[in-house]
Parts: structure tokens; C-alpha cells; sequence
């Protein structure tokens, strides 16, 4: 049987300035979490810049203007490889965990994505989109894959558990975790935004999806104020009977930590 994983959930409030103040912050936590014996560290949608699309739209254009040389486009857009990433794949190496962090993503022909960074400790990084933009969202990211392109979400294999991740609105549409689930994932990992008024809704979202597909639920939800209000909190875990486990207590930046066991996966299932 496969040996537990042990998760963290981070409930990030970002800091202004963009990638280069968060990235040590995102150092800083994973360190946290890896005192915790995490594995797998998830953080919210657009952790690495903050859901500021008004910063993110100047730097889109610019990324458009020029021709050769940097795409990245104002700085708040981030490349495969991108240098200013180091001290995350450093901490990860020298942690053994996988962080999946939040960033608006410049494919290399240009398109641009609703991204969840995952990077290794091996140094590989795998990228998952966004499938179901919404709002501003819509005029500033293309779609990824989803359950439209009858395509299952992005999973990464931790420590032989499989791990789908979703971001924010994926987890409304039911046939996004059912694709994950039919491909095999034990863990549904959402980042995401979820503000003050949707306390309720994020509980349901989560908790149905887990049950639905009797697998795990993990959110990271962005903490703080946001420009579309004020965040509701509530990061944690879900289990695959759809209760809660245990999540944030406030609304700030929180690390959360659970330890998920295959045994209760296969006693559902």
C-alpha cells in the first residue's frame, strides 16, 4: 500500500510588487511546511503576483509588442525556466517537495495562461491551465485543457499518489474532477480565489467534488484583500466522504497541514 502524503495547503496573502516580492515569501513557507514533513505544498490562484488582471493586462500587452528577445512582458508573466523562479526549484531540491504555485503563464508561441506551476525536485516543472476562465479573466487568458477538449487536468505523480490540479472555477463544473477522477487521481488540488461572501459555496465545491469522485480535496485560496473584495479563508482539506478535515482559521496567510492516507481512499472506493 502506498505509504501517506503528507500536504500543505498555503493560504497566501501576496504582497505588492509582483514576482520578485513573492517569491521569497513562497521560499519561506515552503520551508515552513517542509518543518511539518510536507510533501506536496499547494498555494492559491496567481499566488506569485497577486489577482491584480489590471497589472497583469499591461505587461500582456507589452508581451505582444515586442518582437524577439523577452516575452515575459512588464515582468508579472512567467516563462518556462524562468530565472526568477531559482530559489523555488533551489528550496524544492533541497526539501524533496513539489510546490504548485499560482502564475500568469506565456507559453512559448505566446499564449497566455491561467497557470499552476508545479516544480519538482528533480528540477522538471509541469504547467496546468486554467480550463474555465470567467469574468476579466476571459479577455486576458486563453482556456486550457479541460473537460471541453475532452482532456483530464494536469496530474502529477507524488510520492505514487496521483494529484489533479484545478484552478478556482474548475472546481464549479463537476466534470472537471470527474475527468481527474476517471484518470485516476486520489487528490483534487485547487487554487484558488474565494472570496468573503462564498464561504458556502467553496465548502459545497469542495466537498462535492470529493465525495462525487471519492478522492481527496485540497484548496489554497488567496488570503487578505483581493480587487475582488476581501478573502473568505477556509484553505484545507476535504475528505473522500466529503466532510471537512480541517482548515485555515483566519483569513491571512496560514500554512495548513494533513496527512492523507490511502486507507480511507479505498474504503470508499
Amino acid at each position: 500500500m502506498t505509504a501517506p502524503l503528507t500536504v500543505s495547503a498555503v493560504q497566501y496573502e501576496a504582497l505588492g510588487g509582483g514576482i520578485d516580492a513573492n517569491v521569497p515569501e513562497h521560499v519561506r513557507l515552503i520551508e515552513d511546511a517542509d518543518s511539518h514533513g510536507a510533501r506536496l505544498v499547494v498555494f492559491p490562484e496567481l499566488s506569485l503576483t497577486g489577482y491584480d488582471l489590471r497589472l497583469l493586462r499591461h505587461g500582456n500587452q507589452r508581451g505582444r509588442d515586442q518582437r524577439g528577445g523577452d516575452q515575459r512582458g512588464g515582468d508579472q508573466w512567467v516563462t518556462a525556466g524562468d530565472h526568477r523562479l531559482d530559489p523555488i526549484r533551489e528550496i524544492c531540491r533541497r526539501t524533496g517537495i513539489t510546490a504548485v504555485v499560482g502564475a500568469p503563464f506565456r507559453e512559448r508561441d505566446g499564449t497566455p495562461r491561467l497557470a499552476s506551476l508545479a516544480v519538482h525536485p528533480n528540477g522538471m516543472e509541469e504547467a496546468g491551465f486554467k480550463a474555465h476562465l470567467h469574468g476579466d479573466e476571459q479577455s486576458l487568458f486563453e482556456a486550457g485543457p479541460g473537460y471541453q477538449a475532452r482532456q483530464e487536468p494536469l496530474l502529477l505523480d507524488v510520492d505514487g499518489w496521483k494529484i489533479a490540479l484545478a484552478i478556482c472555477f474548475d472546481a464549479a463544473h463537476p466534470a472537471h474532477s470527474g475527468a481527474a477522477a476517471a484518470a485516476g487521481a486520489d487528490v483534487y488540488a485547487v487554487s484558488a480565489l474565494y472570496t468573503q461572501e462564498e464561504g458556502h459555496r467553496l465548502g459545497l465545491h469542495l466537498g462535492a467534488r470529493a465525495m462525487d469522485n471519492r478522492m481527496y480535496g485540497v484548496l489554497a485560496n488567496l488570503g487578505g484583500r483581493t480587487t475582488l473584495g476581501p478573502s473568505c479563508g477556509l484553505s484545507g482539506f476535504w475528505g473522500p466522504d466529503g466532510l471537512s478535515m480541517q482548515n485555515a482559521g483566519g483569513t491571512g496567510t496560514e500554512v495548513v497541514t494533513a496527512v492523507l492516507r490511502r486507507g480511507s481512499l479505498e474504503r470508499y472506493r
